[in-house]
């Protein structure tokens, strides 16, 4: 289930091309009419010339203590504990305080527990351990891999106690039809990890129902984290628009995320996880 493997680049070696054009040995007039040119070409040559642009300097995500509101999910041992976390979800308003947002490529085929950690950091689980209990992935997914339906929700719960998840950590809003160069912030997990890292930067629309978000050191794990945007600062919490996955399943770059852009599909998806909840 990891988010993506980086590609080695390839790089192509540029060849400067140098005409020597001949000289005719004639009268003396002809030999200065030539150094003149010579003259000229020297000159020519001796202009400093234009250095190719540098390449643009990404943004790199950053580790920090987390939110309560994103989490990591994480695979069960064989006695029922906590194994290694392989991608990230976010707590989604739902009438029934229940309900994740992640990847559908994180959850919708993953067999065994699936155990979500919000807040996780340095091996904390400051919020509680809850257990995903059903998943509801798109159709067009589940049959052909859709990158424009990699969106999952599940519905988690804490049987002893009783609990509802949203009610503890607070929650992201779902916002439908958010497509263009927006202000976001990105979290998400990266595997090994002890923390989430998170950027800010700006969206744009390379395709056109995929979203974009450059920013370096979003590894695998980081699948399923959260676009948020109009974020609150004292609480964390903000308006979900997407989650790293969609197009190559996240990308294959670690300085490049994608997200399937929120339409009808999702809308209709977050209806079906409600009536299952």
């Amino acid at each position: 289930m990891p988010r993506r493997t980086a590609r080695a680049g390839t790089w192509a070696a540029g060849l400067l091309a140098i005409a020597v054009l001949p000289v005719a040995a004639s009268t003396p007039a002809t030999h200065g009419a030539a150094r003149i040119a010579l003259r000229m070409a020297s000159a020519a040559n001796s202009i400093p010339r234009k250095a190719a642009p540098a390449p643009p300097v990404r943004a790199a995500g950053q580790p920090f203590d987390g939110t309560p509101a994103v989490g990591a999910l994480f695979s069960t041992t064989r006695s029922g504990g906590l194994g290694t976390h392989f991608c990230t979800a976010s707590v989604v308003h739902s009438p029934h305080h229940n309900v994740l947002i992640t990847a559908a490529h994180c959850v919708a085929r993953h067999s065994g527990r699936i155990d979500f950690v919000p807040g996780y950091s340095a091996g904390r689980a400051p919020y509680g351990i809850w257990t995903i209990t059903r998943v509801v992935a798109d159709h067009a997914w589940l049959t052909s891999a859709s990158q424009d339906d990699d969106v999952a929700f599940a519905v988690v719960s804490q049987p002893r106690t009783g609990l509802r998840i949203e009610d503890i950590t607070g929650a992201e809003q779902l916002r439908i039809g958010a497509l263009g160069r927006l202000p976001v912030q990105v979290i998400g997990y990266p595997d090994g990890a002890g923390q989430p890292i998170t950027c800010q930067g700006r969206t744009s629309v390379p395709m056109s129902r995929q979203l974009e978000f450059d920013c370096r050191k979003y590894t695998g794990g980081t699948s399923g984290g959260p676009f948020l945007t109009n974020v609150d600062p004292a609480t964390g919490d903000g308006l979900v628009i997407g989650v790293i996955g969609g197009y190559e399943q996240g990308g294959d770059l670690p300085m490049i995320s994608y997200a399937a852009a929120f339409g009808a599909n999702i809308a209709a998806l977050y209806q079906t996880a409600i009536r299952q909840s």
